[in-house]
């Protein structure tokens, strides 16, 4: 544990050099500012103090001059104190800051179904409480680092003064280091369970806040409850576990310098009897004894710290190094105008699971309308992701405008194709916000033209504040059909080549439905258009249908055709009407 946490330190030492050797100089001066102050106190006490008894006088000459010293080595280790915290604490804020980035632009860059695998409460534990966790040591060690220092020059100044009393330092310091080591192993275990448990609970609390409308309308409050309590018990016992330890640990630590103190005080009796030593050179050593004491705590510190740190350390790497990436190209996909969009012999399958698509070939011409319709779980929202390339094949080939989607620089596949998702997900942010994303080149004329494409721009004209009113967290204020037409301007807005919908108007009336389809099929410069589709009326403004029945292909055509020449097809799409029609019966 000690050599892997000093790895995480010298990985903080290397990032910010400046700044750590700003902390150790600070700290170091400071050791050496102590050192210089024992020998003050024992020099003015030997010679100007003891004098003054046997003498009953002094003058004041020398007073002014005492004040003088003791003055100018508060304002020198005052600079020096903030020098040693400047340093070590803008580290510290600086290396959690970069770290926060690097984590979260690594979850930007990994696919959905490295996210799948991992709770978003855990994922936040990683940026947050990690992160912070990795840095921890990072305030303390400049001045421990300077405490080594001073230990050090006190150890020569020891010797130099007597070297009966230095065997007190030499034994006392080694004693304290081994405390330290013995105190991290035991400490270790505990700290990442610690973090471990740190982790759960806040991932257990995400989903329970998250899935508040399902837990509120099935009365499961106290199930949930109990649920989220086992795990806050446990993180409780294990830091109450990190606490016991270090309430033994702390007490020990802060006597040793007091044994120490006492050792020397009847160790240099004895000799200040024999004539070894003077009463300054006592004082002197005695004192520096008694403020080592706070300094060596420095160490403590860092070494009591380092489990935490190791452990948060390797969450936040696990993050960094996961794999999964999507690889891009250098090609740029044809354009401008409608895009094609192919799909050849295509196999794909969650992991190890079985193959949810089989052998899918199919075709979006430029300009065309081409609706995936088929049974749940038949592969229509895997295709979707495909198009886009949220994922890749297991094999076979996906190409935009004959070039292959691997083969295209990601700014060229994200300009060219927009996907709208089942669940349309609403930033905390005013209209404008959610359409524009900051875009370059998008104003308030493209977000308007946009939410009239999507037969949206009624209701935000209605809004308190138009484009400038906020929708709160998810997008509460809107209805779910206001959310899904929000979305969906926000993907027209970009002016995609190729729109891939998966059932992204199911919460809009279907008239409003159609009106959304006509606009986009008749606006200028056009879109192909690859949407998933249930309702018939919607079916039926397809240019072609591709049918799908377990993850294959086994039909395409116009909704007519098929449904005058495939069974399976017919009895799907009218059960989708006749539901829409009980629907609308009991409603």
């Amino acid at each position: 544990m000690l050599v892997r946490g000093l790895r995480v330190l010298g990985q903080a030492i290397k990032a910010e050099p400046r700044l750590f050797t700003i902390g150790v100089v600070g700290s170091s001066v400071f050791g050496l500012l102590v050192i210089a102050n024992s020998y003050v106190v024992g020099g003015i006490i030997g010679r100007v103090v003891v004098p003054a008894f046997n003498d009953g006088s002094t003058s004041t000459g020398t007073l002014v001059l005492i004040a003088v010293i003791f003055l100018g080595l508060s304002v020198l280790r005052v600079a020096s104190i903030f020098g040693r915290r400047l340093g070590a604490g803008y580290m510290q804020f600086r290396l959690q800051a970069r770290y926060r980035r690097a984590v979260t632009r690594r979850y930007l860059s990994l696919p959905p179904s490295w996210h799948q695998k991992h709770a978003t409460g855990t994922l936040l534990s990683n940026a947050n409480s990690d992160v912070e966790a990795a840095f921890v040591p990072i305030a303390p060690l400049p001045f421990a680092v300077g405490t080594i220092v001073m230990i050090v020059a006190a150890v020569i100044a020891l010797f130099l003064t007597d070297w009966v009393l230095a065997l007190v330092g030499v034994t006392l310091f080694p004693a304290l280091f081994g405390m330290n080591v013995v105190y991290s192993r035991y400490m270790s275990p505990r700290q990442i369970k610690a973090q471990q448990m740190r982790a759960k609970v806040s991932a257990v609390a995400h989903e329970s806040f998250d899935g508040a409308l399902v837990v509120k309308t099935m009365g499961r409050e106290e199930d949930e409850s109990r649920r989220f309590r086992v795990y806050v018990d446990e993180l409780r016992d294990s830091l109450i576990a990190v606490g016991r330890l270090r309430g033994l640990f702390d007490p020990l630590m802060d006597s040793l310098p007091s044994v120490g103190t006492l050792a020397v005080l009847l160790l240099g009796a004895w000799r200040l009897q024999d004539g070894a030593i003077s009463v300054a050179e006592l004082v002197t050593v005695s004192f520096l004894f008694t403020v080592l004491a706070f300094p060596v705590r420095a160490i403590g510190w860092v070494v009591g710290e380092l489990p935490r740190s190791v452990a948060g350390w390797e969450r936040v790497q696990a993050v960094l190094a996961a794999d999964g990436d999507l690889t891009y190209g250098s090609a740029v996909a044809p354009g401008p105008g409608p895009a094609t969009l192919r799909f050849d012999k295509v196999d794909f399958a969650y992991g190890d699971g079985p193959l949810v698509l089989n052998d899918v070939t199919f075709t979006v011409p430029p300009g065309r309308t081409v609706a995936l319709v088929g049974a749940t779980g038949s592969g229509k929202s895997t295709i979707a992701s495909l198009a886009v390339r949220l994922v890749d094949p297991d094999s076979g080939q996906i190409s935009l405008d004959g070039v292959p989607l691997p083969s295209l620089t990601e700014p060229a596949l994200t300009s060219a194709s927009a996907l709208v998702p089942q669940l349309p997900f609403v930033f905390d942010d005013t209209v404008r916000g959610n359409i524009t994303l900051e875009r370059d080149g998008l104003d308030d004329e493209a977000a308007w033209s946009a939410l009239r494409l999507a037969q949206a721009d009624g209701f935000v004209t209605k809004l308190p504040d138009g484009l400038d009113t906020a929708v709160g967290e998810r997008g509460t204020s809107l209805s779910g059909g206001q959310r899904q037409r929000l979305t969906l301007a926000r993907a027209l807005a970009g002016r995609p080549r190729l729109l891939v919908l998966d059932d992204a108007t199911s919460a809009v009336d279907p008239r409003v439905e159609a009106a959304i389809l006509a606009s986009l099929r008749g606006r200028d410069a056009g879109a192909s258009i690859l949407v998933v589709a249930y309702r018939r009326a919607t079916i039926a403004l397809a240019d072609e249908v591709v049918y799908l029945e377990q993850g294959k292909v086994v039909a395409a055509g116009t909704h007519t055709e098929l449904l005058a020449n495939h069974e399976g097809y017919a009895e799907l799409v009218t059960a989708y009407e006749k539901a829409d029609a009980e629907k609308v019966e009991t409603s």
